[in-house]
């Protein structure tokens, strides 16, 4: 490196340091030292048995497809679009993390309507992971609405029914992608 000019070392020293600071941040996932076997053995076992893991047979199957991932995958999305369903909805975006239903009301009862929104801020099931807003729209006359955003039982009810559901399409999801692990000693 000592023939390279000062400007091109400069910026090789930036890419490293940008290369070995960004993997630790989001791509690397850290867990509880307590819950993590320190045989490596028992750790490949887990995270193969979880779909996790790598194996060269799999590999070198010659299956060149590529594993997407659809928007039914994820378990929020799929329990936020059933628990909506009586619902018409005005967007569905699932990119932008958005769920926005049209106003709806029960027959019998056009001059009170309800609106849902549903905002994804992660994809992993807590109660923190999606934003519920419930707008209240009450009629007077045709031209004379007036619209409330509130919480209430109905937003607490709804993001309940959502978790709920989730939990139960991210354990068929788990069990579904369970294979056992098998070493060259287990026939």
């Amino acid at each position: 490196m000592s023939n390279l000019p000062q400007n091109i070392k400069l910026v090789l020293i930036m890419l490293m340091i940008f290369a070995s600071t960004s993997c630790s941040k989001g791509f690397f996932k850290t867990g509880d030292a307590r819950k993590i076997s320190p045989d490596p053995r028992e750790r490949v076992k887990k995270n193969i048995e979880e779909g996790r893991g790598f194996r060269l047979s799999n590999a070198m199957s010659g299956n060149k497809g590529t594993n997407f991932e659809f928007a039914s995958s994820n378990s929020l999305w799929r329990a936020s679009l059933e628990v909506l369903d009586f619902m018409p909805l005005t967007s569905a975006n699932y990119s932008g993390g958005i769920i926005i239903t049209d106003w709806y009301s029960e027959q019998g009862n056009a001059d009170e309507s309800i609106k849902i929104t549903i905002r994804f801020l992660s994809n992993e099931v807590r109660s923190d992971a999606l934003n519920v807003d419930i707008f209240y729209k009450k009629c007077v006359a045709a031209n004379n609405c007036k619209i409330s955003k509130q919480k209430g039982q109905l937003k607490k009810e709804i993001t309940k029914q959502i978790l709920a559901k989730a939990a139960v399409y991210q354990k068929q999801v788990k069990d579904k992608d369970f294979k056992p692990y098998r070493t060259s000693g287990d026939d």
